[in-house]
């Protein structure tokens, strides 16, 4: 491409270029597909290791212990309100109504929030303004106006020898973040005008340009050879934290910033193409035309597409069986996966080859060391320039949810947890009281049909505590109890009975069946001598 096509004329440009401008619809969480399992083997354990995890298995088997066993049951029984003073027992059960109907709210306003944090459409987009610029020092203009640079014989030097540098300049901010320091700028310089301290934000509490970017190369329009300082790109890759890196500092210049500046050789205007990786929490990919054709987006997470493919199924009427897990293939679907039925769990295998890596982003910059441009023009017939006057682009990217912040500063806040842990032992201790008021009832209750009949009470309680007895002691299929009873069943119950009671031949004792157990049991004792 020649240089005169690549030149770019005074005075600011505008570009705009979107990482997705397509429209989001809205789509409801689809099934929870579990990750496929590991194949790679497992290390063997130390006896260390293994003791430790014997250790960690015990301490959760005695915490769900202790849990089991604590009560849960906090409702008060309504027949108390009979022999209870007053309206406490109503005006309780009215609470608990209110606090179920309060934990429901809650309950659906939790479900809300986290549903509104993991779905698509929450994602929101904000406009990243770029600006390039460069200067330029040594030029053969400026040493003919400087005169510095001529040689004893009026020549000049030019080539390898040649001291001509460029620097450029690329920084990036979100408009919103540039308005807002403006507007604190502006206060800080009335409070400084008023001798007042400076309250300037942070700069580390709004994203960086650096924050959008795993890695910014650029690439020179240029034979390597012909380049005074043999470069052919620059390169900068966003540091990683990790055990490799054990010096990793978030904060750092290296990390975090909102400028990137070089400096090369070169007595001559220079096409170059500024290619910005994306780094995004939830990688997104170009997908294929028949992918992109059912989702109507041309580019998504990995998530969103199982997500897309799932409510695409669901709108058509595609699932098959009860659990909504086999879909019957349409035409659309065929195309895409080349089957007429499948199983769900297997979609997201099936779209791995329909995922392509997103090309990073490019932005077509020309290094301009002419006088016109490093100076400023101010030609009549053109628009007026400020010297190296900046390109402009505007690039469209997502935003971190801003919910997300603040849900985790409440959950994370001290008094959050206090309030949690009042409320937890709250609930311990009206289960608590329930209890002893739930036991206490019995004992009324006891003591009332006591007194009304005595005689028919005691019977029916002798024979009560004889059937729990005979269920202890494993004699309730026996016939134990029967008795007590009274009827037919009861007289062939206690028959069964004072068979067990009864020895000699005859006698249950004397059968077969006992004979081979106590040969069982003394084997089996003599084994342990």
């Amino acid at each position: 491409m020649s240089q005169a096509s690549q030149s770019q004329p005074p005075g600011p440009h505008w570009r705009k270029i979107s990482f997705a401008d397509v429209e989001r619809t809205f789509r409801a969480a689809g099934p929870m597909v579990p990750p496929p399992p590991h194949s790679a083997a497992q290390p063997a354990l130390n006896a260390a290791q293994v003791q430790a995890q014997r250790l960690e298995e015990l301490r959760r088997q005695d915490t769900a212990r202790r849990i089991s066993q604590k009560p849960t049951d906090r409702d008060i029984p309504e027949e108390l309100g009979d022999v209870v003073v007053g309206d406490g027992v109503q005006r309780y059960a009215q609470l608990r109504d209110v606090e179920r109907k309060l934990d429901a709210v809650v309950m659906r306003k939790r479900l809300d929030i986290s549903d509104n944090l993991q779905r698509r459409y929450t994602r929101r987009e904000g406009v990243l303004r770029v600006w390039v610029s460069n200067t330029a020092e040594g030029q053969p203009w400026q040493v003919v106006e400087d005169g510095s640079g001529v040689n004893e014989d009026g020549t000049f030097e030019f080539g390898e020898n040649s001291q001509a540098t460029f620097r450029v300049k690329i920084e990036g901010r979100l408009l919103e973040d540039a308005a807002e320091d403006e507007k604190h700028e502006e206060g800080d310089k009335e409070k400084e005008r008023e001798g007042e301290a400076e309250t300037k934000r942070p700069p580390q509490q709004r994203p960086r340009f650096s924050h959008f970017f795993k890695a910014i190369t650029i690439d020179f329009s240029r034979n390597p050879q012909l380049q005074p300082d043999g470069y052919s790109a620059i390169e900068w890759h966003k540091p990683q934290p990790g055990p490799q890196n054990p010096s990793y500092d978030p904060n750092s210049s290296d990390v975090s910033f909102d400028t990137l500046e070089f400096e090369r050789k070169s007595d001559e205007n220079i096409n170059v193409t500024i290619k910005l990786v994306r780094d995004e929490k939830n990688e997104r990919f170009r997908l294929s035309p028949q992918l992109a054709e059912i989702l109507d987006t041309e580019e998504e997470d990995r998530a969103g597409a199982v997500q897309g493919v799932w409510e695409y199924c669901r709108a058509m009427g595609l699932q098959e069986d009860e659990d909504k897990r086999s879909i019957v293939c349409d035409e659309p679907l065929r195309k895409l996966f080349g089957q007429d039925k499948l199983y769900f769990p297997y979609v997201p295998d099936l779209l791995h080859p329909h995922l392509h890596p997103l090309p990073p982003i490019q932005l077509h910059y020309t290094i301009r060391v002419d006088k016109a441009y490093i100076k400023g023009s101010d030609n009549p017939t053109t628009t007026i320039t400020q010297p190296s006057a900046p390109t402009v682009y505007d690039l469209r990217i997502p935003l971190p949810n801003p919910l997300m912040h603040q849900l985790t500063r409440f959950h994370t806040s001290k008094s959050h947890l206090a309030t949690l842990q009042t409320l937890v032992k709250t609930d311990d201790d009206l289960a608590l009281l329930a209890q002893h008021i739930h036991a206490t009832n019995a004992k009324r209750k006891f003591h009332d049909n006591l007194a009304k009949d005595p005689a028919s009470f005691v019977k029916r309680w002798i024979s009560s505590q004889q059937r729990d007895l005979e269920v202890v002691l494993a004699e309730a299929t026996r016939g134990g109890g029967g008795a007590a009873a009274g009827g037919e069943d009861g007289q062939a119950a206690g028959s069964v009975g004072e068979g067990f009671r009864r020895g000699g031949a005859e006698g249950v004792w004397g059968g077969k069946g006992a004979r081979e157990s106590v040969g069982l049991w003394l084997a089996r004792n003599s084994k342990g001598v």
